[in-house]
């Protein structure tokens, strides 16, 4: 499994401001805006860590997972939460043919922790042998800052200023930033029993 993000958040999305708030600098300075590649920094640090932990995109931009084959054979679960749209599903031969796979065959099964592609027949197309699928979704709460839940602001804002302030151990996301993020981790209460 490979998943690759083919799109980013531009700088001037991230809450560059309200970080520069919560840490309490200086406004008004004429060099004010010389210290925001590193609060940038941060702030994408922060984020890609609480990312990770949970399995979310906090704010929206396109992935692309390639597979050697499918989970199962008649669902497939995503990586990363919450979907909102899968762009196509496309199966690639041994030598690089690419045939997309019609979309009347496969349906987004929305989920808070576990979207999945599921089968609309009994079982999903054959990935070809030496092959790979190839999906191309796009996930995340929204695609501004303000979209994102509150609590999961706050861990960001606590998380970006642990690193600004050279505050972390082996593992920064402790204390009260994994508190803030305990209800978004994905559950697993089924023991292998069902997907």
């Amino acid at each position: 499994m490979e998943l690759i993000e083919t799109s980013v958040v531009a700088d001037a999305d991230l809450p560059v401001a309200a970080f520069r708030a919560h840490l309490r600098l200086g406004t008004g300075f004429a060099d004010e805006a010389t210290g925001d590649a590193l609060l940038i920094q941060y702030l994408r640090g922060a984020i890609s860590a609480i990312e990770t932990r949970i399995g979310k995109a906090l704010m929206t931009r396109d992935f692309m997972l390639i597979l050697p084959c499918w989970r199962w054979a008649d669902a497939q679960a995503l990586p990363v939460a919450p979907v909102s749209a899968v762009a196509s599903v496309t199966l690639v031969d041994a030598q690089g043919a690419e045939t997309p796979v019609d979309a009347a065959r496969w349906r987004l099964v929305v989920d808070r922790h576990r979207p999945q592609i599921i089968a609309t027949g009994a079982v999903l197309p054959g990935v070809p042998t030496g092959g790979r699928v190839e999906i191309a979704f796009t996930a995340g709460f929204g695609a501004t800052w303000d979209a994102v839940p509150d609590d999961l602001r706050q861990a960001v804002m606590l998380l970006a200023a642990q690193f600004y302030d050279g505050r972390t151990g082996a593992d920064p996301v402790t204390g009260p930033v994994d508190a803030l993020l305990r209800r978004w981790a994905p559950l697993r209460v089924t023991a292998g029993g069902h997907r």
